[in-house]
C-alpha cells in the first residue's frame, strides 16, 4: 500500500557542467576581437594608421591561431565545407583577381589580406560558438563602446573642455574644421556627439544595432554567463537607456533609417509567426503594397524628409561624391578597377580624390556603386547574391518554427529575429554607406550567413552542444 511522504523520489540536484577555462578565454578573446573590429576607428585615432594596422593585425592572426587547430583537429565530415556562404567566398576570391588589373594594386593586396582574415574570423566564430554566445559576444562589445562612449564624452565635456584631435595628429594652422576632431565636447552643449569611435554616423549605426541586439537579449532572458538562468533585465534596460541616448544624440539620419527598417521588419516577423503557413499570401501583398507606397512617398517627399532629418536633398554632399565615383566606375564597367574596401587614403589613386571638410574620403557611401567602382557589374551581382541569400535565409530563420520532426508547435526562440533585422538595417545602411560589404558590415554578413546555414535552429548545430534526440539516429 502506497504511502505519503515529505521525502523526494527525484535524484538530488547537481551544479551545472563548469565551462571549461579554454572556452571562457575564447569567447573574452572574440569580444575583444569583435570591439577592435566596431571600434577600428577608436583604434585609429588613437595609435595612428601603423597602430591600428599592427593591432588589428594581432588580434586577427591571433584568433587565426585559435581557429586553424581546431577546424583541422576536426574532421573532415564535422566541418561544414559546402555550407560556406560560397556568393560571399567568390567575391572574395574575385577582389584577389583584381589585383591583376587593379589601377591601386597595393591597396588592393593591403585591403584583400584585411578582407580576408575578418572573413575567415567571422567563420570560426560561426562555427566555434553558439548563437547566444555569439550574440551576447557581440552585446558585450558593443557595451564596451557605449561606456567608453560615454566616459570620452564626459571627460573631454567636464576635464579637458576642448575639442579633442586625434593623438597622432596636430593642430593644424588657423580655425581647424569641426570634422577633424576626435570628440568635440558637445555632450552638454545639444550637438551630435561622436563618441569613442569619432563619428556620428558610425556611432549611430551601432546604437541602432545595440538597441536591436540588447532588446533580443531582453526578449530571450539571455546573461553573459549563460544561455538561461538568473536574468539581469534591470541592466539591460539600463543599456538599452544609454544605447538610445546616445542612437539620439548622434542624429544620424542614416542611422535612424536603418533602425526604422529593422523595427518595420520585426513586426512583419512577428506577423508571419502568427500567420498559418498557408495563410501568408495575404500577409505578402500586404507587405508588398505598404513598402511601394513607402518608397514612393520617400522619393515624392524626399525635400520634406530630409528636412526633418535636418539633411540637404543631395544627403550632405553624397550625390557630389556618388557623380566623381560614377565617373571612374563606367570607365571598367565590367571588372572594375580593383578591389580596395576602404579605399586607401594615401595611395596617390585616392589621395586628394574626394575631399569632405579637407579630408580625404575612404568610400563611396553607398556600398553597391563602391562594389561597381572596385569590381564592376560581376562584383555587383555577387554582393546581390549574397545578401539576396542571406535576407532570404533570414526570414524564414525568424518565421518558421524550429522543426526537425513530427512536432509542430515548439516554441520561437526570439534569437531567430536577429539577422533578419539586421539585414533590414544593413541593406538600408548600405544606401547611404559602404560598411555592410567591408570591415564590421562584412563580418555580420559572413558571420550570421554561415551560421544559419550550419545551425538552423537556435540550440542545433556546431557550436550549440547536442543536436536534437530525433537527428541522433540518422547522425
Amino acid at each position: 500500500m502506497a504511502q505519503h511522504s515529505r521525502l523526494s523520489t527525484a535524484p538530488p540536484p547537481s551544479a551545472p557542467a563548469r565551462e571549461s577555462t579554454r572556452h571562457l578565454l575564447l569567447r573574452g578573446y572574440i569580444v575583444l576581437l569583435l570591439f577592435a573590429t566596431f571600434a577600428h576607428t577608436a583604434v585609429f585615432n588613437l595609435l595612428g594608421a601603423d597602430g591600428a594596422v599592427a593591432v588589428l593585425g594581432v588580434l586577427l592572426l591571433g584568433a587565426l591561431g585559435l581557429a586553424i587547430p581546431r577546424i583541422a583537429l576536426a574532421l573532415p565530415s564535422r566541418f561544414p565545407w559546402r555550407r560556406l556562404p560560397w556568393a560571399a567566398l567568390v567575391y572574395l576570391a574575385l577582389a584577389l583577381v583584381s589585383v591583376l588589373w587593379s589601377r591601386w594594386p597595393w591597396a588592393t593586396l593591403l585591403t584583400w589580406v584585411l578582407q580576408a582574415a575578418i572573413t575567415a574570423v567571422a567563420l570560426f566564430i560561426a562555427f566555434a560558438l553558439s548563437w547566444g554566445e555569439i550574440v551576447r559576444a557581440v552585446s558585450s562589445a558593443l557595451k564596451w563602446i557605449i561606456g567608453l562612449s560615454l566616459a570620452l564624452e564626459l571627460w573631454v565635456a567636464l576635464v579637458l573642455r576642448h575639442p579633442l584631435l586625434p593623438f597622432f595628429d596636430d593642430l593644424p594652422e588657423g580655425k581647424p574644421d569641426p570634422h577633424w576632431y576626435w570628440v568635440r565636447g558637445d555632450l552638454f552643449d545639444g550637438g551630435r556627439l561622436q563618441g569613442i569611435v569619432g563619428n556620428s554616423n558610425t556611432l549611430g549605426i551601432l546604437c541602432a544595432i545595440a538597441l536591436v541586439v540588447f532588446g533580443i537579449l531582453y526578449a530571450q532572458g539571455l546573461t553573459s554567463r549563460g544561455t538561461q538562468g538568473a536574468w539581469r533585465r534591470p541592466a539591460l534596460l539600463i543599456w538599452i537607456v544609454l544605447a538610445g541616448f546616445l542612437f539620439l544624440r548622434a542624429g544620424s539620419a542614416t542611422s535612424y533609417a536603418a533602425f526604422a527598417a529593422g523595427i518595420a521588419v520585426l513586426g512583419m516577423a512577428l506577423l508571419m509567426r502568427r500567420a498559418r503557413p498557408g495563410r501568408r499570401t495575404p500577409l505578402y501583398l500586404l507587405f508588398g503594397g505598404a513598402g511601394i507606397v513607402v518608397i514612393g512617398g520617400a522619393i515624392v517627399f524626399r525635400d520634406t524628409l530630409f528636412g526633418l532629418l535636418g539633411k540637404s536633398s543631395d544627403l550632405t554632399g553624397r550625390a557630389e561624391i556618388w557623380q566623381k565615383v560614377w565617373e571612374r566606375a563606367i570607365q571598367r564597367p565590367v571588372f572594375g578597377n580593383g578591389f580596395s574596401s576602404p579605399w586607401v587614403p594615401w595611395d596617390p589613386a585616392f589621395h586628394n580624390w574626394i575631399l569632405d571638410h579637407r579630408i580625404t574620403v575612404f568610400m563611396a557611401h553607398d556600398m553597391w556603386l563602391d562594389a561597381f567602382l572596385q569590381l564592376g557589374a560581376i562584383g555587383v551581382l555577387l554582393v546581390a547574391i549574397a545578401y539576396v541569400a542571406f535576407a532570404w535565409r533570414a526570414w524564414f530563420f525568424a518565421i518558421d518554427r524550429p522543426r526537425w520532426d513530427l512536432v509542430q508547435d515548439r516554441p520561437f526562440a526570439a534569437l531567430s529575429l536577429l539577422p533578419t533585422m539586421l539585414v533590414g538595417m544593413l541593406l538600408v545602411l548600405g544606401i547611404a554607406e559602404s560598411t555592410p560589404i567591408m570591415l564590421w558590415g562584412w563580418m555580420l554578413l559572413i558571420l550570421l550567413s554561415f551560421k544559419m546555414k550550419i545551425s538552423p535552429f537556435v540550440g542545433s548545430g556546431p557550436g550549440e552542444g547536442a543536436p536534437p534526440r530525433s537527428r541522433r539516429r540518422t547522425a
